[in-house]
């Protein structure tokens, strides 16, 4: 998502911003939005789907998407620690990219990317995790509590390898999606664990700068798209010598643009004495003192003249990036449509996503309204297919799970027959199609052959055919999908029902559309 955001970045330096004449379009529960706001997300939105939405339906999408946002506000997701993280990250990433030039970085970025793709970068996991983040000022109290309470859930996990791992996502983890990762993604600690495992396992519990963690791998795969990896590759470019040399040359160039303006003699005193309390140097009309220079030193252990200049280099660099939105303003708005996507995602996880999984009553209603969207074009038999030792066995049973629900049926199995080590039946029990079974094909379809068991030559079926399913659980993904785009339509006419719009169909003629 990140890049789709980058690659409309044209706030490269020199670039004019908008024109003085930017009315406002429209009016969202009282907030302003400009034309240029609105063309933004326009062009944005065909750069990110490949199609051209026509304006009328746009502007209904952009609507929504800003109600959404609101909602996200309103439940404070705006203010959550994980959002901050990569609000902060991403302003950092489209900083960097836009400083030094959009075009020259990504040819250096490519290049990385595929010297690195040798060396199996192109791996990725699928992962959901239990985890608990840790603000860094953690008191030694806070970290123990934290590590035996994951004991304890990891504990459960070895005495009960069976046990739904989804569900204590559910119950015990600050970040509850399913998602793929790349190496260069995550911190070095997290992507050493989770690369290490297979498909399906669990890791024991372990530390990273966000907290502590417990992994489960769902999936593997080798490709890695570009996009994925290049918050990543930008880090490590700018730490290597192309990436210095490039930052250096950009420094000098933000003196002249940035007015700064060098004070000899505090520079002087600095250098020979190793402190100064004078003036060093202005950028903007701000001055920077001998005591900031103390306070940015004290951890930057290097020689003087090398923490000066380091000192000038940050400083012009804080600058420039304090005041990039307001100098570009494609620059804000790129901001502005990548953390709205964020809230979006999130705040549609929260009420649309995680109901549309795990809502079972809601589900079961859903399906009982909608039973008829989910016949079968050929009837399927609901049943089990008894292999026993005798036929009195047969006959016996038969009459037992005639009378018991379909639920029950293993169980009474197991109880009636099975119990004393000696297995009477072999029971395969669920919903068949023609050709899953051959025991159902002949004894119910009337289709084919089989060759009975040795051990249990008594082969009997009990059940029905069924034009459609009788519970959701039999076609829960189905079922779960259509849940969602109702709960998703139902949300959102809501948001417009509720909402005050008001609209200048005068300035929205004007919109360019190209």
């Amino acid at each position: 998502m990140k890049r789709a955001f980058l690659l409309g970045c044209v706030c490269l330096f020199g670039i004019a911003g908008f024109s003085q004449d930017d009315p406002v379009l429209m009016r969202i529960n009282g907030r302003d939005v400009t034309r240029s706001e609105f063309e933004y997300g326009l062009k944005v939105h065909s750069r990110k789907t490949g199609t051209e939405l026509p304006l009328k339906k746009y502007v209904d999408f952009f609507i929504v998407s800003q109600l959404k946002v609101e909602a996200a506000e309103e439940q404070g997701l705006d203010t959550a620690q994980t959002f901050r993280k990569h609000q902060e990250s991403y302003r950092k990433e489209l900083f960097e990219t836009c400083l030094l030039g959009h075009r020259s970085l990504d040819n250096d970025m490519r290049e990385m990317y595929r010297n690195l793709q040798k060396n199996a970068l192109g791996e990725q996991v699928q992962l959901i995790q239990v985890c608990k983040y840790l603000p860094q000022t953690v008191t030694s109290r806070h970290l123990e509590l934290a590590r035996v309470r994951m004991d304890s859930i990891y504990g459960s996990i070895k005495k009960n390898p069976d046990i739904d791992f989804e569900d204590l996502v559910r119950q015990f983890s600050d970040d509850k999606r399913i998602r793929w990762i790349a190496r260069l993604q995550e911190t070095s600690e997290f992507e050493q664990v989770a690369f290490s495992l297979n498909k399906g396992e669990i890791s024991s519990p372990f530390f990273t700068p966000q907290g502590i963690h417990l992994v489960k791998i769902l999936d593997r795969k080798e490709t890695l798209e570009y996009d994925a990896a290049h918050g990543r590759l930008i880090e490590r470019w700018m730490r290597g010598k192309k990436g210095e040399e490039k930052i250096i040359a950009r420094v000098e160039e933000l003196k002249s643009e940035n007015q700064f303006v060098r004070n000899s003699d505090g520079i002087d005193e600095l250098l020979s004495k190793g402190r100064t309390e004078k003036e060093l140097f202005i950028i903007n009309g701000r001055s920077y003192s001998g005591r900031m220079f103390e306070r940015f030193a004290s951890s930057c252990p290097q020689s003087v003249k090398r923490q000066l200049e380091r000192f000038i280099c940050k400083s012009l660099l804080d600058d420039e990036k304090r005041r990039m939105t307001d100098k570009y303003p494609e620059m804000r708005y790129d901001l502005q449509n990548y953390t709205d996507s964020l809230l979006i995602d999130e705040v549609t996880r929260r009420i649309i996503d995680e109901p549309a999984m795990n809502d079972r009553a809601g589900l079961a209603t859903y399906f009982k309204f909608h039973s008829s969207n989910y016949r079968w074009d050929i009837p399927r038999y609901k049943g089990a297919v008894l292999h026993c030792a005798d036929k009195k066995t047969a006959k016996r049973a038969k009459k037992i799970l005639k009378k018991a629900p379909f639920k029950e049926w293993q169980m009474l199995v197991q109880k009636a027959f099975n119990e004393d080590g000696a297995e009477r039946i072999k029971l395969e029990q669920g919903t068949f199609s023609e050709g899953d079974n051959p025991y159902v094909d002949r004894l119910v379809f009337k289709k084919g052959d089989f060759a009975p068991i040795a051990s249990h030559p008594f082969t009997v079926v009990v059940g029905k055919k069924k034009k459609g399913p009788d519970d959701y659980r039999e076609v829960v993904d189905l079922v779960r999908k259509d849940y969602r785009i109702f709960l998703l339509a139902s949300w959102e006419q809501e948001l417009r029902t509720a909402a005050k719009v008001e609209i200048n169909q005068e300035v929205l003629k004007t919109v360019n559309n190209d």
